[in-house]
This record gives structure tokens, C-alpha cells and sequence, in this order.
């Protein structure tokens, strides 16, 4: 039983917010590895997903403040302040909060960071977005060690859900490159055998 029955919608609300944070953070990082593939939603062009890939990114951040306020605010989760400013110090589970305070910042960084992408280099803005690929481990550990649910049938289930959708679209995407690096090589190849056969002419032309 909750040990102050007024902060039991909060507990809960924590929870959710929670697993939601993470189920969004997934769909970030799938639908991020798919936009560089060029990947689409069936027949509806690749801006669909991109967009899809924005919006959740928008909603994560929603879900994750919720559950950052909702843990300072629940004395139960004992989550300080402090421990979100300097990770893995001021908790009574250093490790476990560590994680999600970090996961936290990084994800803080990708938000500033898309707000100041006009004054950033592309390739400056491209490194601080891949940051979003070490968030998600990050809040799935978190998870695994902090929730109170970690071990119950359902939430395995989820984690091992969000690990498979992560897996599969980097398969995907490990797949498609080496598909393309295919492509490319006997461009190359017969390029060779061409000026090969054209100096087999040529020494042929020189000796007669």
C-alpha cells in the first residue's frame, strides 16, 4: 500500500508517463534510423515520416517532463532536485536515477539544440542528434532497474517489444546499407574491366 494515500495519483501518473517516455523514445529512434534509410510509410511520401519522427520526439519530451515532475513531487520516488543536476548523487538509488537523470540531459540537449539548429553547422547538429541513440538505452535501463513494475509479465514484454523495434530497424538499416554498398561495386568492377580491355587494345594497336 502507498504510504500517503495522497500522492497515489501521482505515483500512478508517474508510472505511465514513464512507460510512455519510453515507448515514444523507441518510436524516436526507430522512425530516426528508418529517415535515414529513406524509409516510408507505404505509398505516402518519405515527409510523412518525418513528421511522424518530430511529432513523437515532441511528445516524448511532453511525457518525459510529466514523469520528471511527477518523481520530485512523489516522496516515495525520493528523487531530488539535485540528482537531476548532478546524476547518480542526492537519491536513495543512485544508479538507477543516475541513468534516467542522464538520459534526461541528453534529451534536453537534443531539444535546445533543435531550437538553435539554424545557428549550428549541419554536422554539428547531426553529431548532438545522435545523441537521442544514447538516451533511449539509457531510459530503458533506468526502467528496468527503477520501475516498480519492471518485473511483472506485462513490462517485460514491453522492454523486450522496445528492444525488438530498435533491433529490427538497425537491422534494417546495417541491411539497406550493404545493399547499396552491393550496388555500387560492379559499377566499379566493370569500370576496371573496361580500361583493361581498352589497354589490351591499345598494346594490340601499338605491337601491329
Amino acid at each position: 500500500m502507498h504510504g500517503v494515500l495522497t500522492f497515489e495519483p501521482v505515483w500512478y501518473l508517474m508510472r505511465a508517463s514513464g512507460i510512455v517516455s519510453l515507448l515514444l523514445l523507441t518510436l524516436v529512434v526507430a522512425l530516426g534510423i528508418g529517415t535515414t534509410t529513406r524509409w516510408r510509410l507505404g505509398e505516402h511520401p518519405r515527409g510523412v515520416t518525418v513528421g511522424l519522427h518530430k511529432n513523437a520526439s515532441l511528445l516524448a519530451v511532453v511525457f518525459l517532463a510529466i514523469h520528471v515532475l511527477t518523481a520530485v513531487v512523489d516522496p516515495d520516488a525520493a528523487v531530488g532536485l539535485a540528482a537531476l543536476v548532478l546524476p547518480f548523487t542526492g537519491s536513495a538509488r543512485p544508479l538507477w536515477v543516475g541513468l534516467g537523470a542522464l538520459a534526461l540531459e541528453l534529451v534536453a540537449t537534443l531539444v535546445v539544440t533543435s531550437l538553435l539548429r539554424r545557428h549550428l553547422s549541419r554536422r554539428v547538429w547531426r553529431g548532438l542528434h545522435w545523441l537521442a541513440y544514447a538516451a533511449w538505452p539509457l531510459a530503458l535501463l533506468h526502467g528496468i532497474g527503477m520501475g516498480t513494475d519492471a518485473a511483472t509479465t506485462w513490462m517485460i514484454a514491453v522492454d523486450i517489444a522496445c528492444l525488438g523495434a530498435v533491433g529490427t530497424a538497425a537491422s534494417w538499416r546495417v541491411l539497406a546499407a550493404g545493399v547499396t554498398a552491393d550496388l555500387s561495386r560492379p559499377k566499379s568492377a566493370s569500370g576496371s574491366l573496361s580500361l583493361a580491355r581498352s589497354g589490351v587494345r591499345v598494346r594490340r594497336e601499338v605491337g601491329s
